[in-house]
């Protein structure tokens, strides 16, 4: 079996997940960032990671999926700068439905794969996004951009081991 594990990443957040992903594989595997991939075919399962852009999957994993997933096997892994959980969402200015949607979103372009799993953890807020959310009209925005503090040091251990444990349930499901 020969699996790939490919993301878009701006900042490191989501390369930090996919190395740690990829090292939970064994046998035939790749790792590459998505704009070095030209298409999965040749491969059995593609795990594909992006973070959230403006609420949605960003633009380039977006394309990608729309023109290369269908009929694929894909796992998908998302970083963005929101909680994990429903109950850390207060104080943070989002609704914890709202972000769901943000999630349903980001599966929406593999939607002719084969989707065999979905994972998402928090990463860091860049400082250079976070200050463009400061100065933002719309006061959530503004909100989640004064929150960057509380999400410096993410992905931490804690998601990282929660990706690879990810990464094992999807193989051993996938190979099952």
């Amino acid at each position: 079996m020969k699996v790939l594990v490919s993301y878009w990443t701006q900042t490191g957040n989501t390369k930090k997940v996919a190395e740690a992903i990829f090292e939970e594989i064994k046998g035939e595997k790749e790792l590459k960032k998505l704009d070095e991939v030209e298409s999965l075919e040749g491969y059995d399962l593609a795990f594909i990671g992006f973070p959230i852009n403006a609420f949605g999957p960003a633009a380039p994993a977006k394309k990608f999926l729309e023109k290369n997933a269908k009929g694929k096997n894909i796992a998908l892994f998302v970083t963005h700068a929101a909680p994990d959980k429903k109950e850390d969402f207060k104080g943070y200015g989002l609704d914890f439905e709202e972000f769901q949607g943000w999630l349903a979103r980001c599966k929406e372009p593999a939607a002719g794969a084969n989707l065999v799993g979905f994972f998402d953890c928090q990463g860091e807020l860049s400082e250079q996004i976070a200050n463009f959310l400061k100065k933002q009209e719309d006061p959530k925005l503004r909100t989640f951009g004064e929150l960057r503090d509380k999400t410096l040091g993410q992905p931490d251990a804690s998601r990282i081991e929660r990706a690879r444990i990810f990464a094992r349930e999807i193989l051993k499901k996938f190979r099952g």
